[in-house]
């Protein structure tokens, strides 16, 4: 069994509909059924203040924030919600999955709107040291599947309304998701890319291969 001193914090990316949501419950109840506790969390979000933040972002027009905007309140959410949730958690041992990090920052705001990478680093060292997940599990998808995957009757309602970054161009989704190879070309000891346009069930089994083996968990 895992050393119980510290959790284990696992991102979940990738751009919109790669299944992130889905594949989050899954490897928490494959988690929870091996003894270990468990805590999902999701951003831009994860804590009360950090959600009002979400409501800015990811509601209204496209053109609501400018890039920099975008990247400044990303991080104001992201540092209360790693004070007031991510740490407590990983502090007393459970093991946080949280549905975006700071990659989708990196991949959004950086490759996807231009933004300097080194520029993003730099801020995120300033608001949160050399905090990063012990694996990141990047879900890969073609985006013009995965937004209409999005765009798809009932879970667009669902969603209520939070579909701004959903409508920004084509362009912007494939830059992000060249944004999103890179950092797994770049980070590979971290990072897993799966394939997403695969069966369900080949997803979810790629993703506990890559827990098991990067994390030396039994699931």
């Amino acid at each position: 069994m895992p050393d119980r001193a510290r959790g284990r914090f696992i991102t979940f990316e990738g751009g919109e509909g790669a299944g992130k949501s889905t594949q989050i419950r899954k490897l928490s109840a494959s988690l929870e059924a091996a003894g270990i506790e468990v805590c999902l969390t999701r951003e831009p979000g994860g804590s009360p203040g950090a959600e009002q933040i979400r409501e800015l972002l990811v509601t209204g027009e496209t053109g609501r924030w400018d890039a920099i905007t975008e990247l400044l309140l990303l991080y104001a959410a992201r540092r209360d919600h790693v004070q007031r949730l991510i740490e407590p958690a990983l502090a007393r041992g459970c093991w946080v999955l949280c549905d975006r990090f700071a990659d989708s920052t990196m991949a959004y705001q950086g490759y996807g709107h231009g933004l300097d990478l080194q520029k993003i680093t730099d801020l995120h060292r300033i608001v949160l040291g050399e905090l990063k997940p012990d694996l990141t599990l990047v879900l890969d998808l073609a985006p013009e599947t995965g937004l209409a995957r999005t765009r798809a009757g009932e879970e667009a309602a669902r969603r209520g309304g939070e579909d701004r970054f959903e409508r920004m161009e084509l362009a912007f989704h494939e830059r992000m998701r060249e944004g999103f190879h890179a950092i797994a070309s770049s980070e590979p000891d971290r990072v897993v890319l799966i394939d997403a346009g695969k069966p369900l069930e080949k997803v979810q089994d790629a993703v506990a291969t890559a827990v098991r083996e990067r994390l030396k968990v039994r699931l």
